[in-house]
């Protein structure tokens, strides 16, 4: 038993000196997920420029610190214009990609909505025309009434959220994350 233990407590000591020395590379992708490795080669070329090295740091620590590593950065390559990123490293494209879906939500929303509401005012002014009519086919225009208001307010309701999204949200999520605000203006 005794020797169980003192296998195991040298193991866990060998363990911890030959990963105390170890590097680890960090980099975001296009989507903002974060990536990590010990070797820099595994790390994809496009990215390279964006690589963080976290090394372990010097020396006994009296308690333990949620930063375990220090930072440094390791330039690859040096690039005549650095692309722009936000804070974790999403570029402009990212940006304008995600303005011009909410945008596209909007046109859509906004259309379907137009299309809902005129039928369902072409049917309030059938329901008003049918007052002479049996009340079956009141009740049936009734009911397809409400079907088409309710299919309109979802409409609006969509329209809504991505006109916020574009007005509000996004500009407030690109301003936290230091994104350049002509990312996301509609061309």
């Amino acid at each position: 038993m005794k020797r169980t233990a003192l296998l195991i407590l040298i193991g866990l000591i060998l363990y911890c000196a030959v990963s105390w020395g170890q590097e680890i590379y960090q980099w975001p992708d296009q989507k903002g997920n974060l990536h990590f490795t010990d070797d820099v080669s595994l790390v994809p070329e496009r990215y390279r420029n964006q690589v963080q090295k976290k090394t372990a740091p010097q020396g006994p620590s009296p308690h333990l610190s949620p930063q375990v590593f220090k930072e440094e950065e390791i330039v690859t390559e040096p690039e005549s214009t650095p692309e722009r990123k936000d804070l974790i490293g999403r570029g402009e494209e990212w940006w304008r990609a995600k303005a011009k879906e909410w945008n596209e939500k909007l046109m859509s929303a906004q259309k379907n909505y137009e299309t809902a509401y005129t039928a369902w005012k072409d049917k309030e002014k059938e329901l008003e025309q049918s007052k002479l009519k049996p009340k079956s086919l009141q009740r049936k225009l009734k009911a397809e009434i409400k079907i088409l208001e309710d299919k309109a307010k979802a409409w609006q309701k969509q329209r809504d959220e991505a006109k916020n999204m574009l007005e509000k949200a996004l500009p407030k999520e690109a301003e936290e994350m230091k994104a350049d605000p002509d990312w996301i203006k509609i061309e």
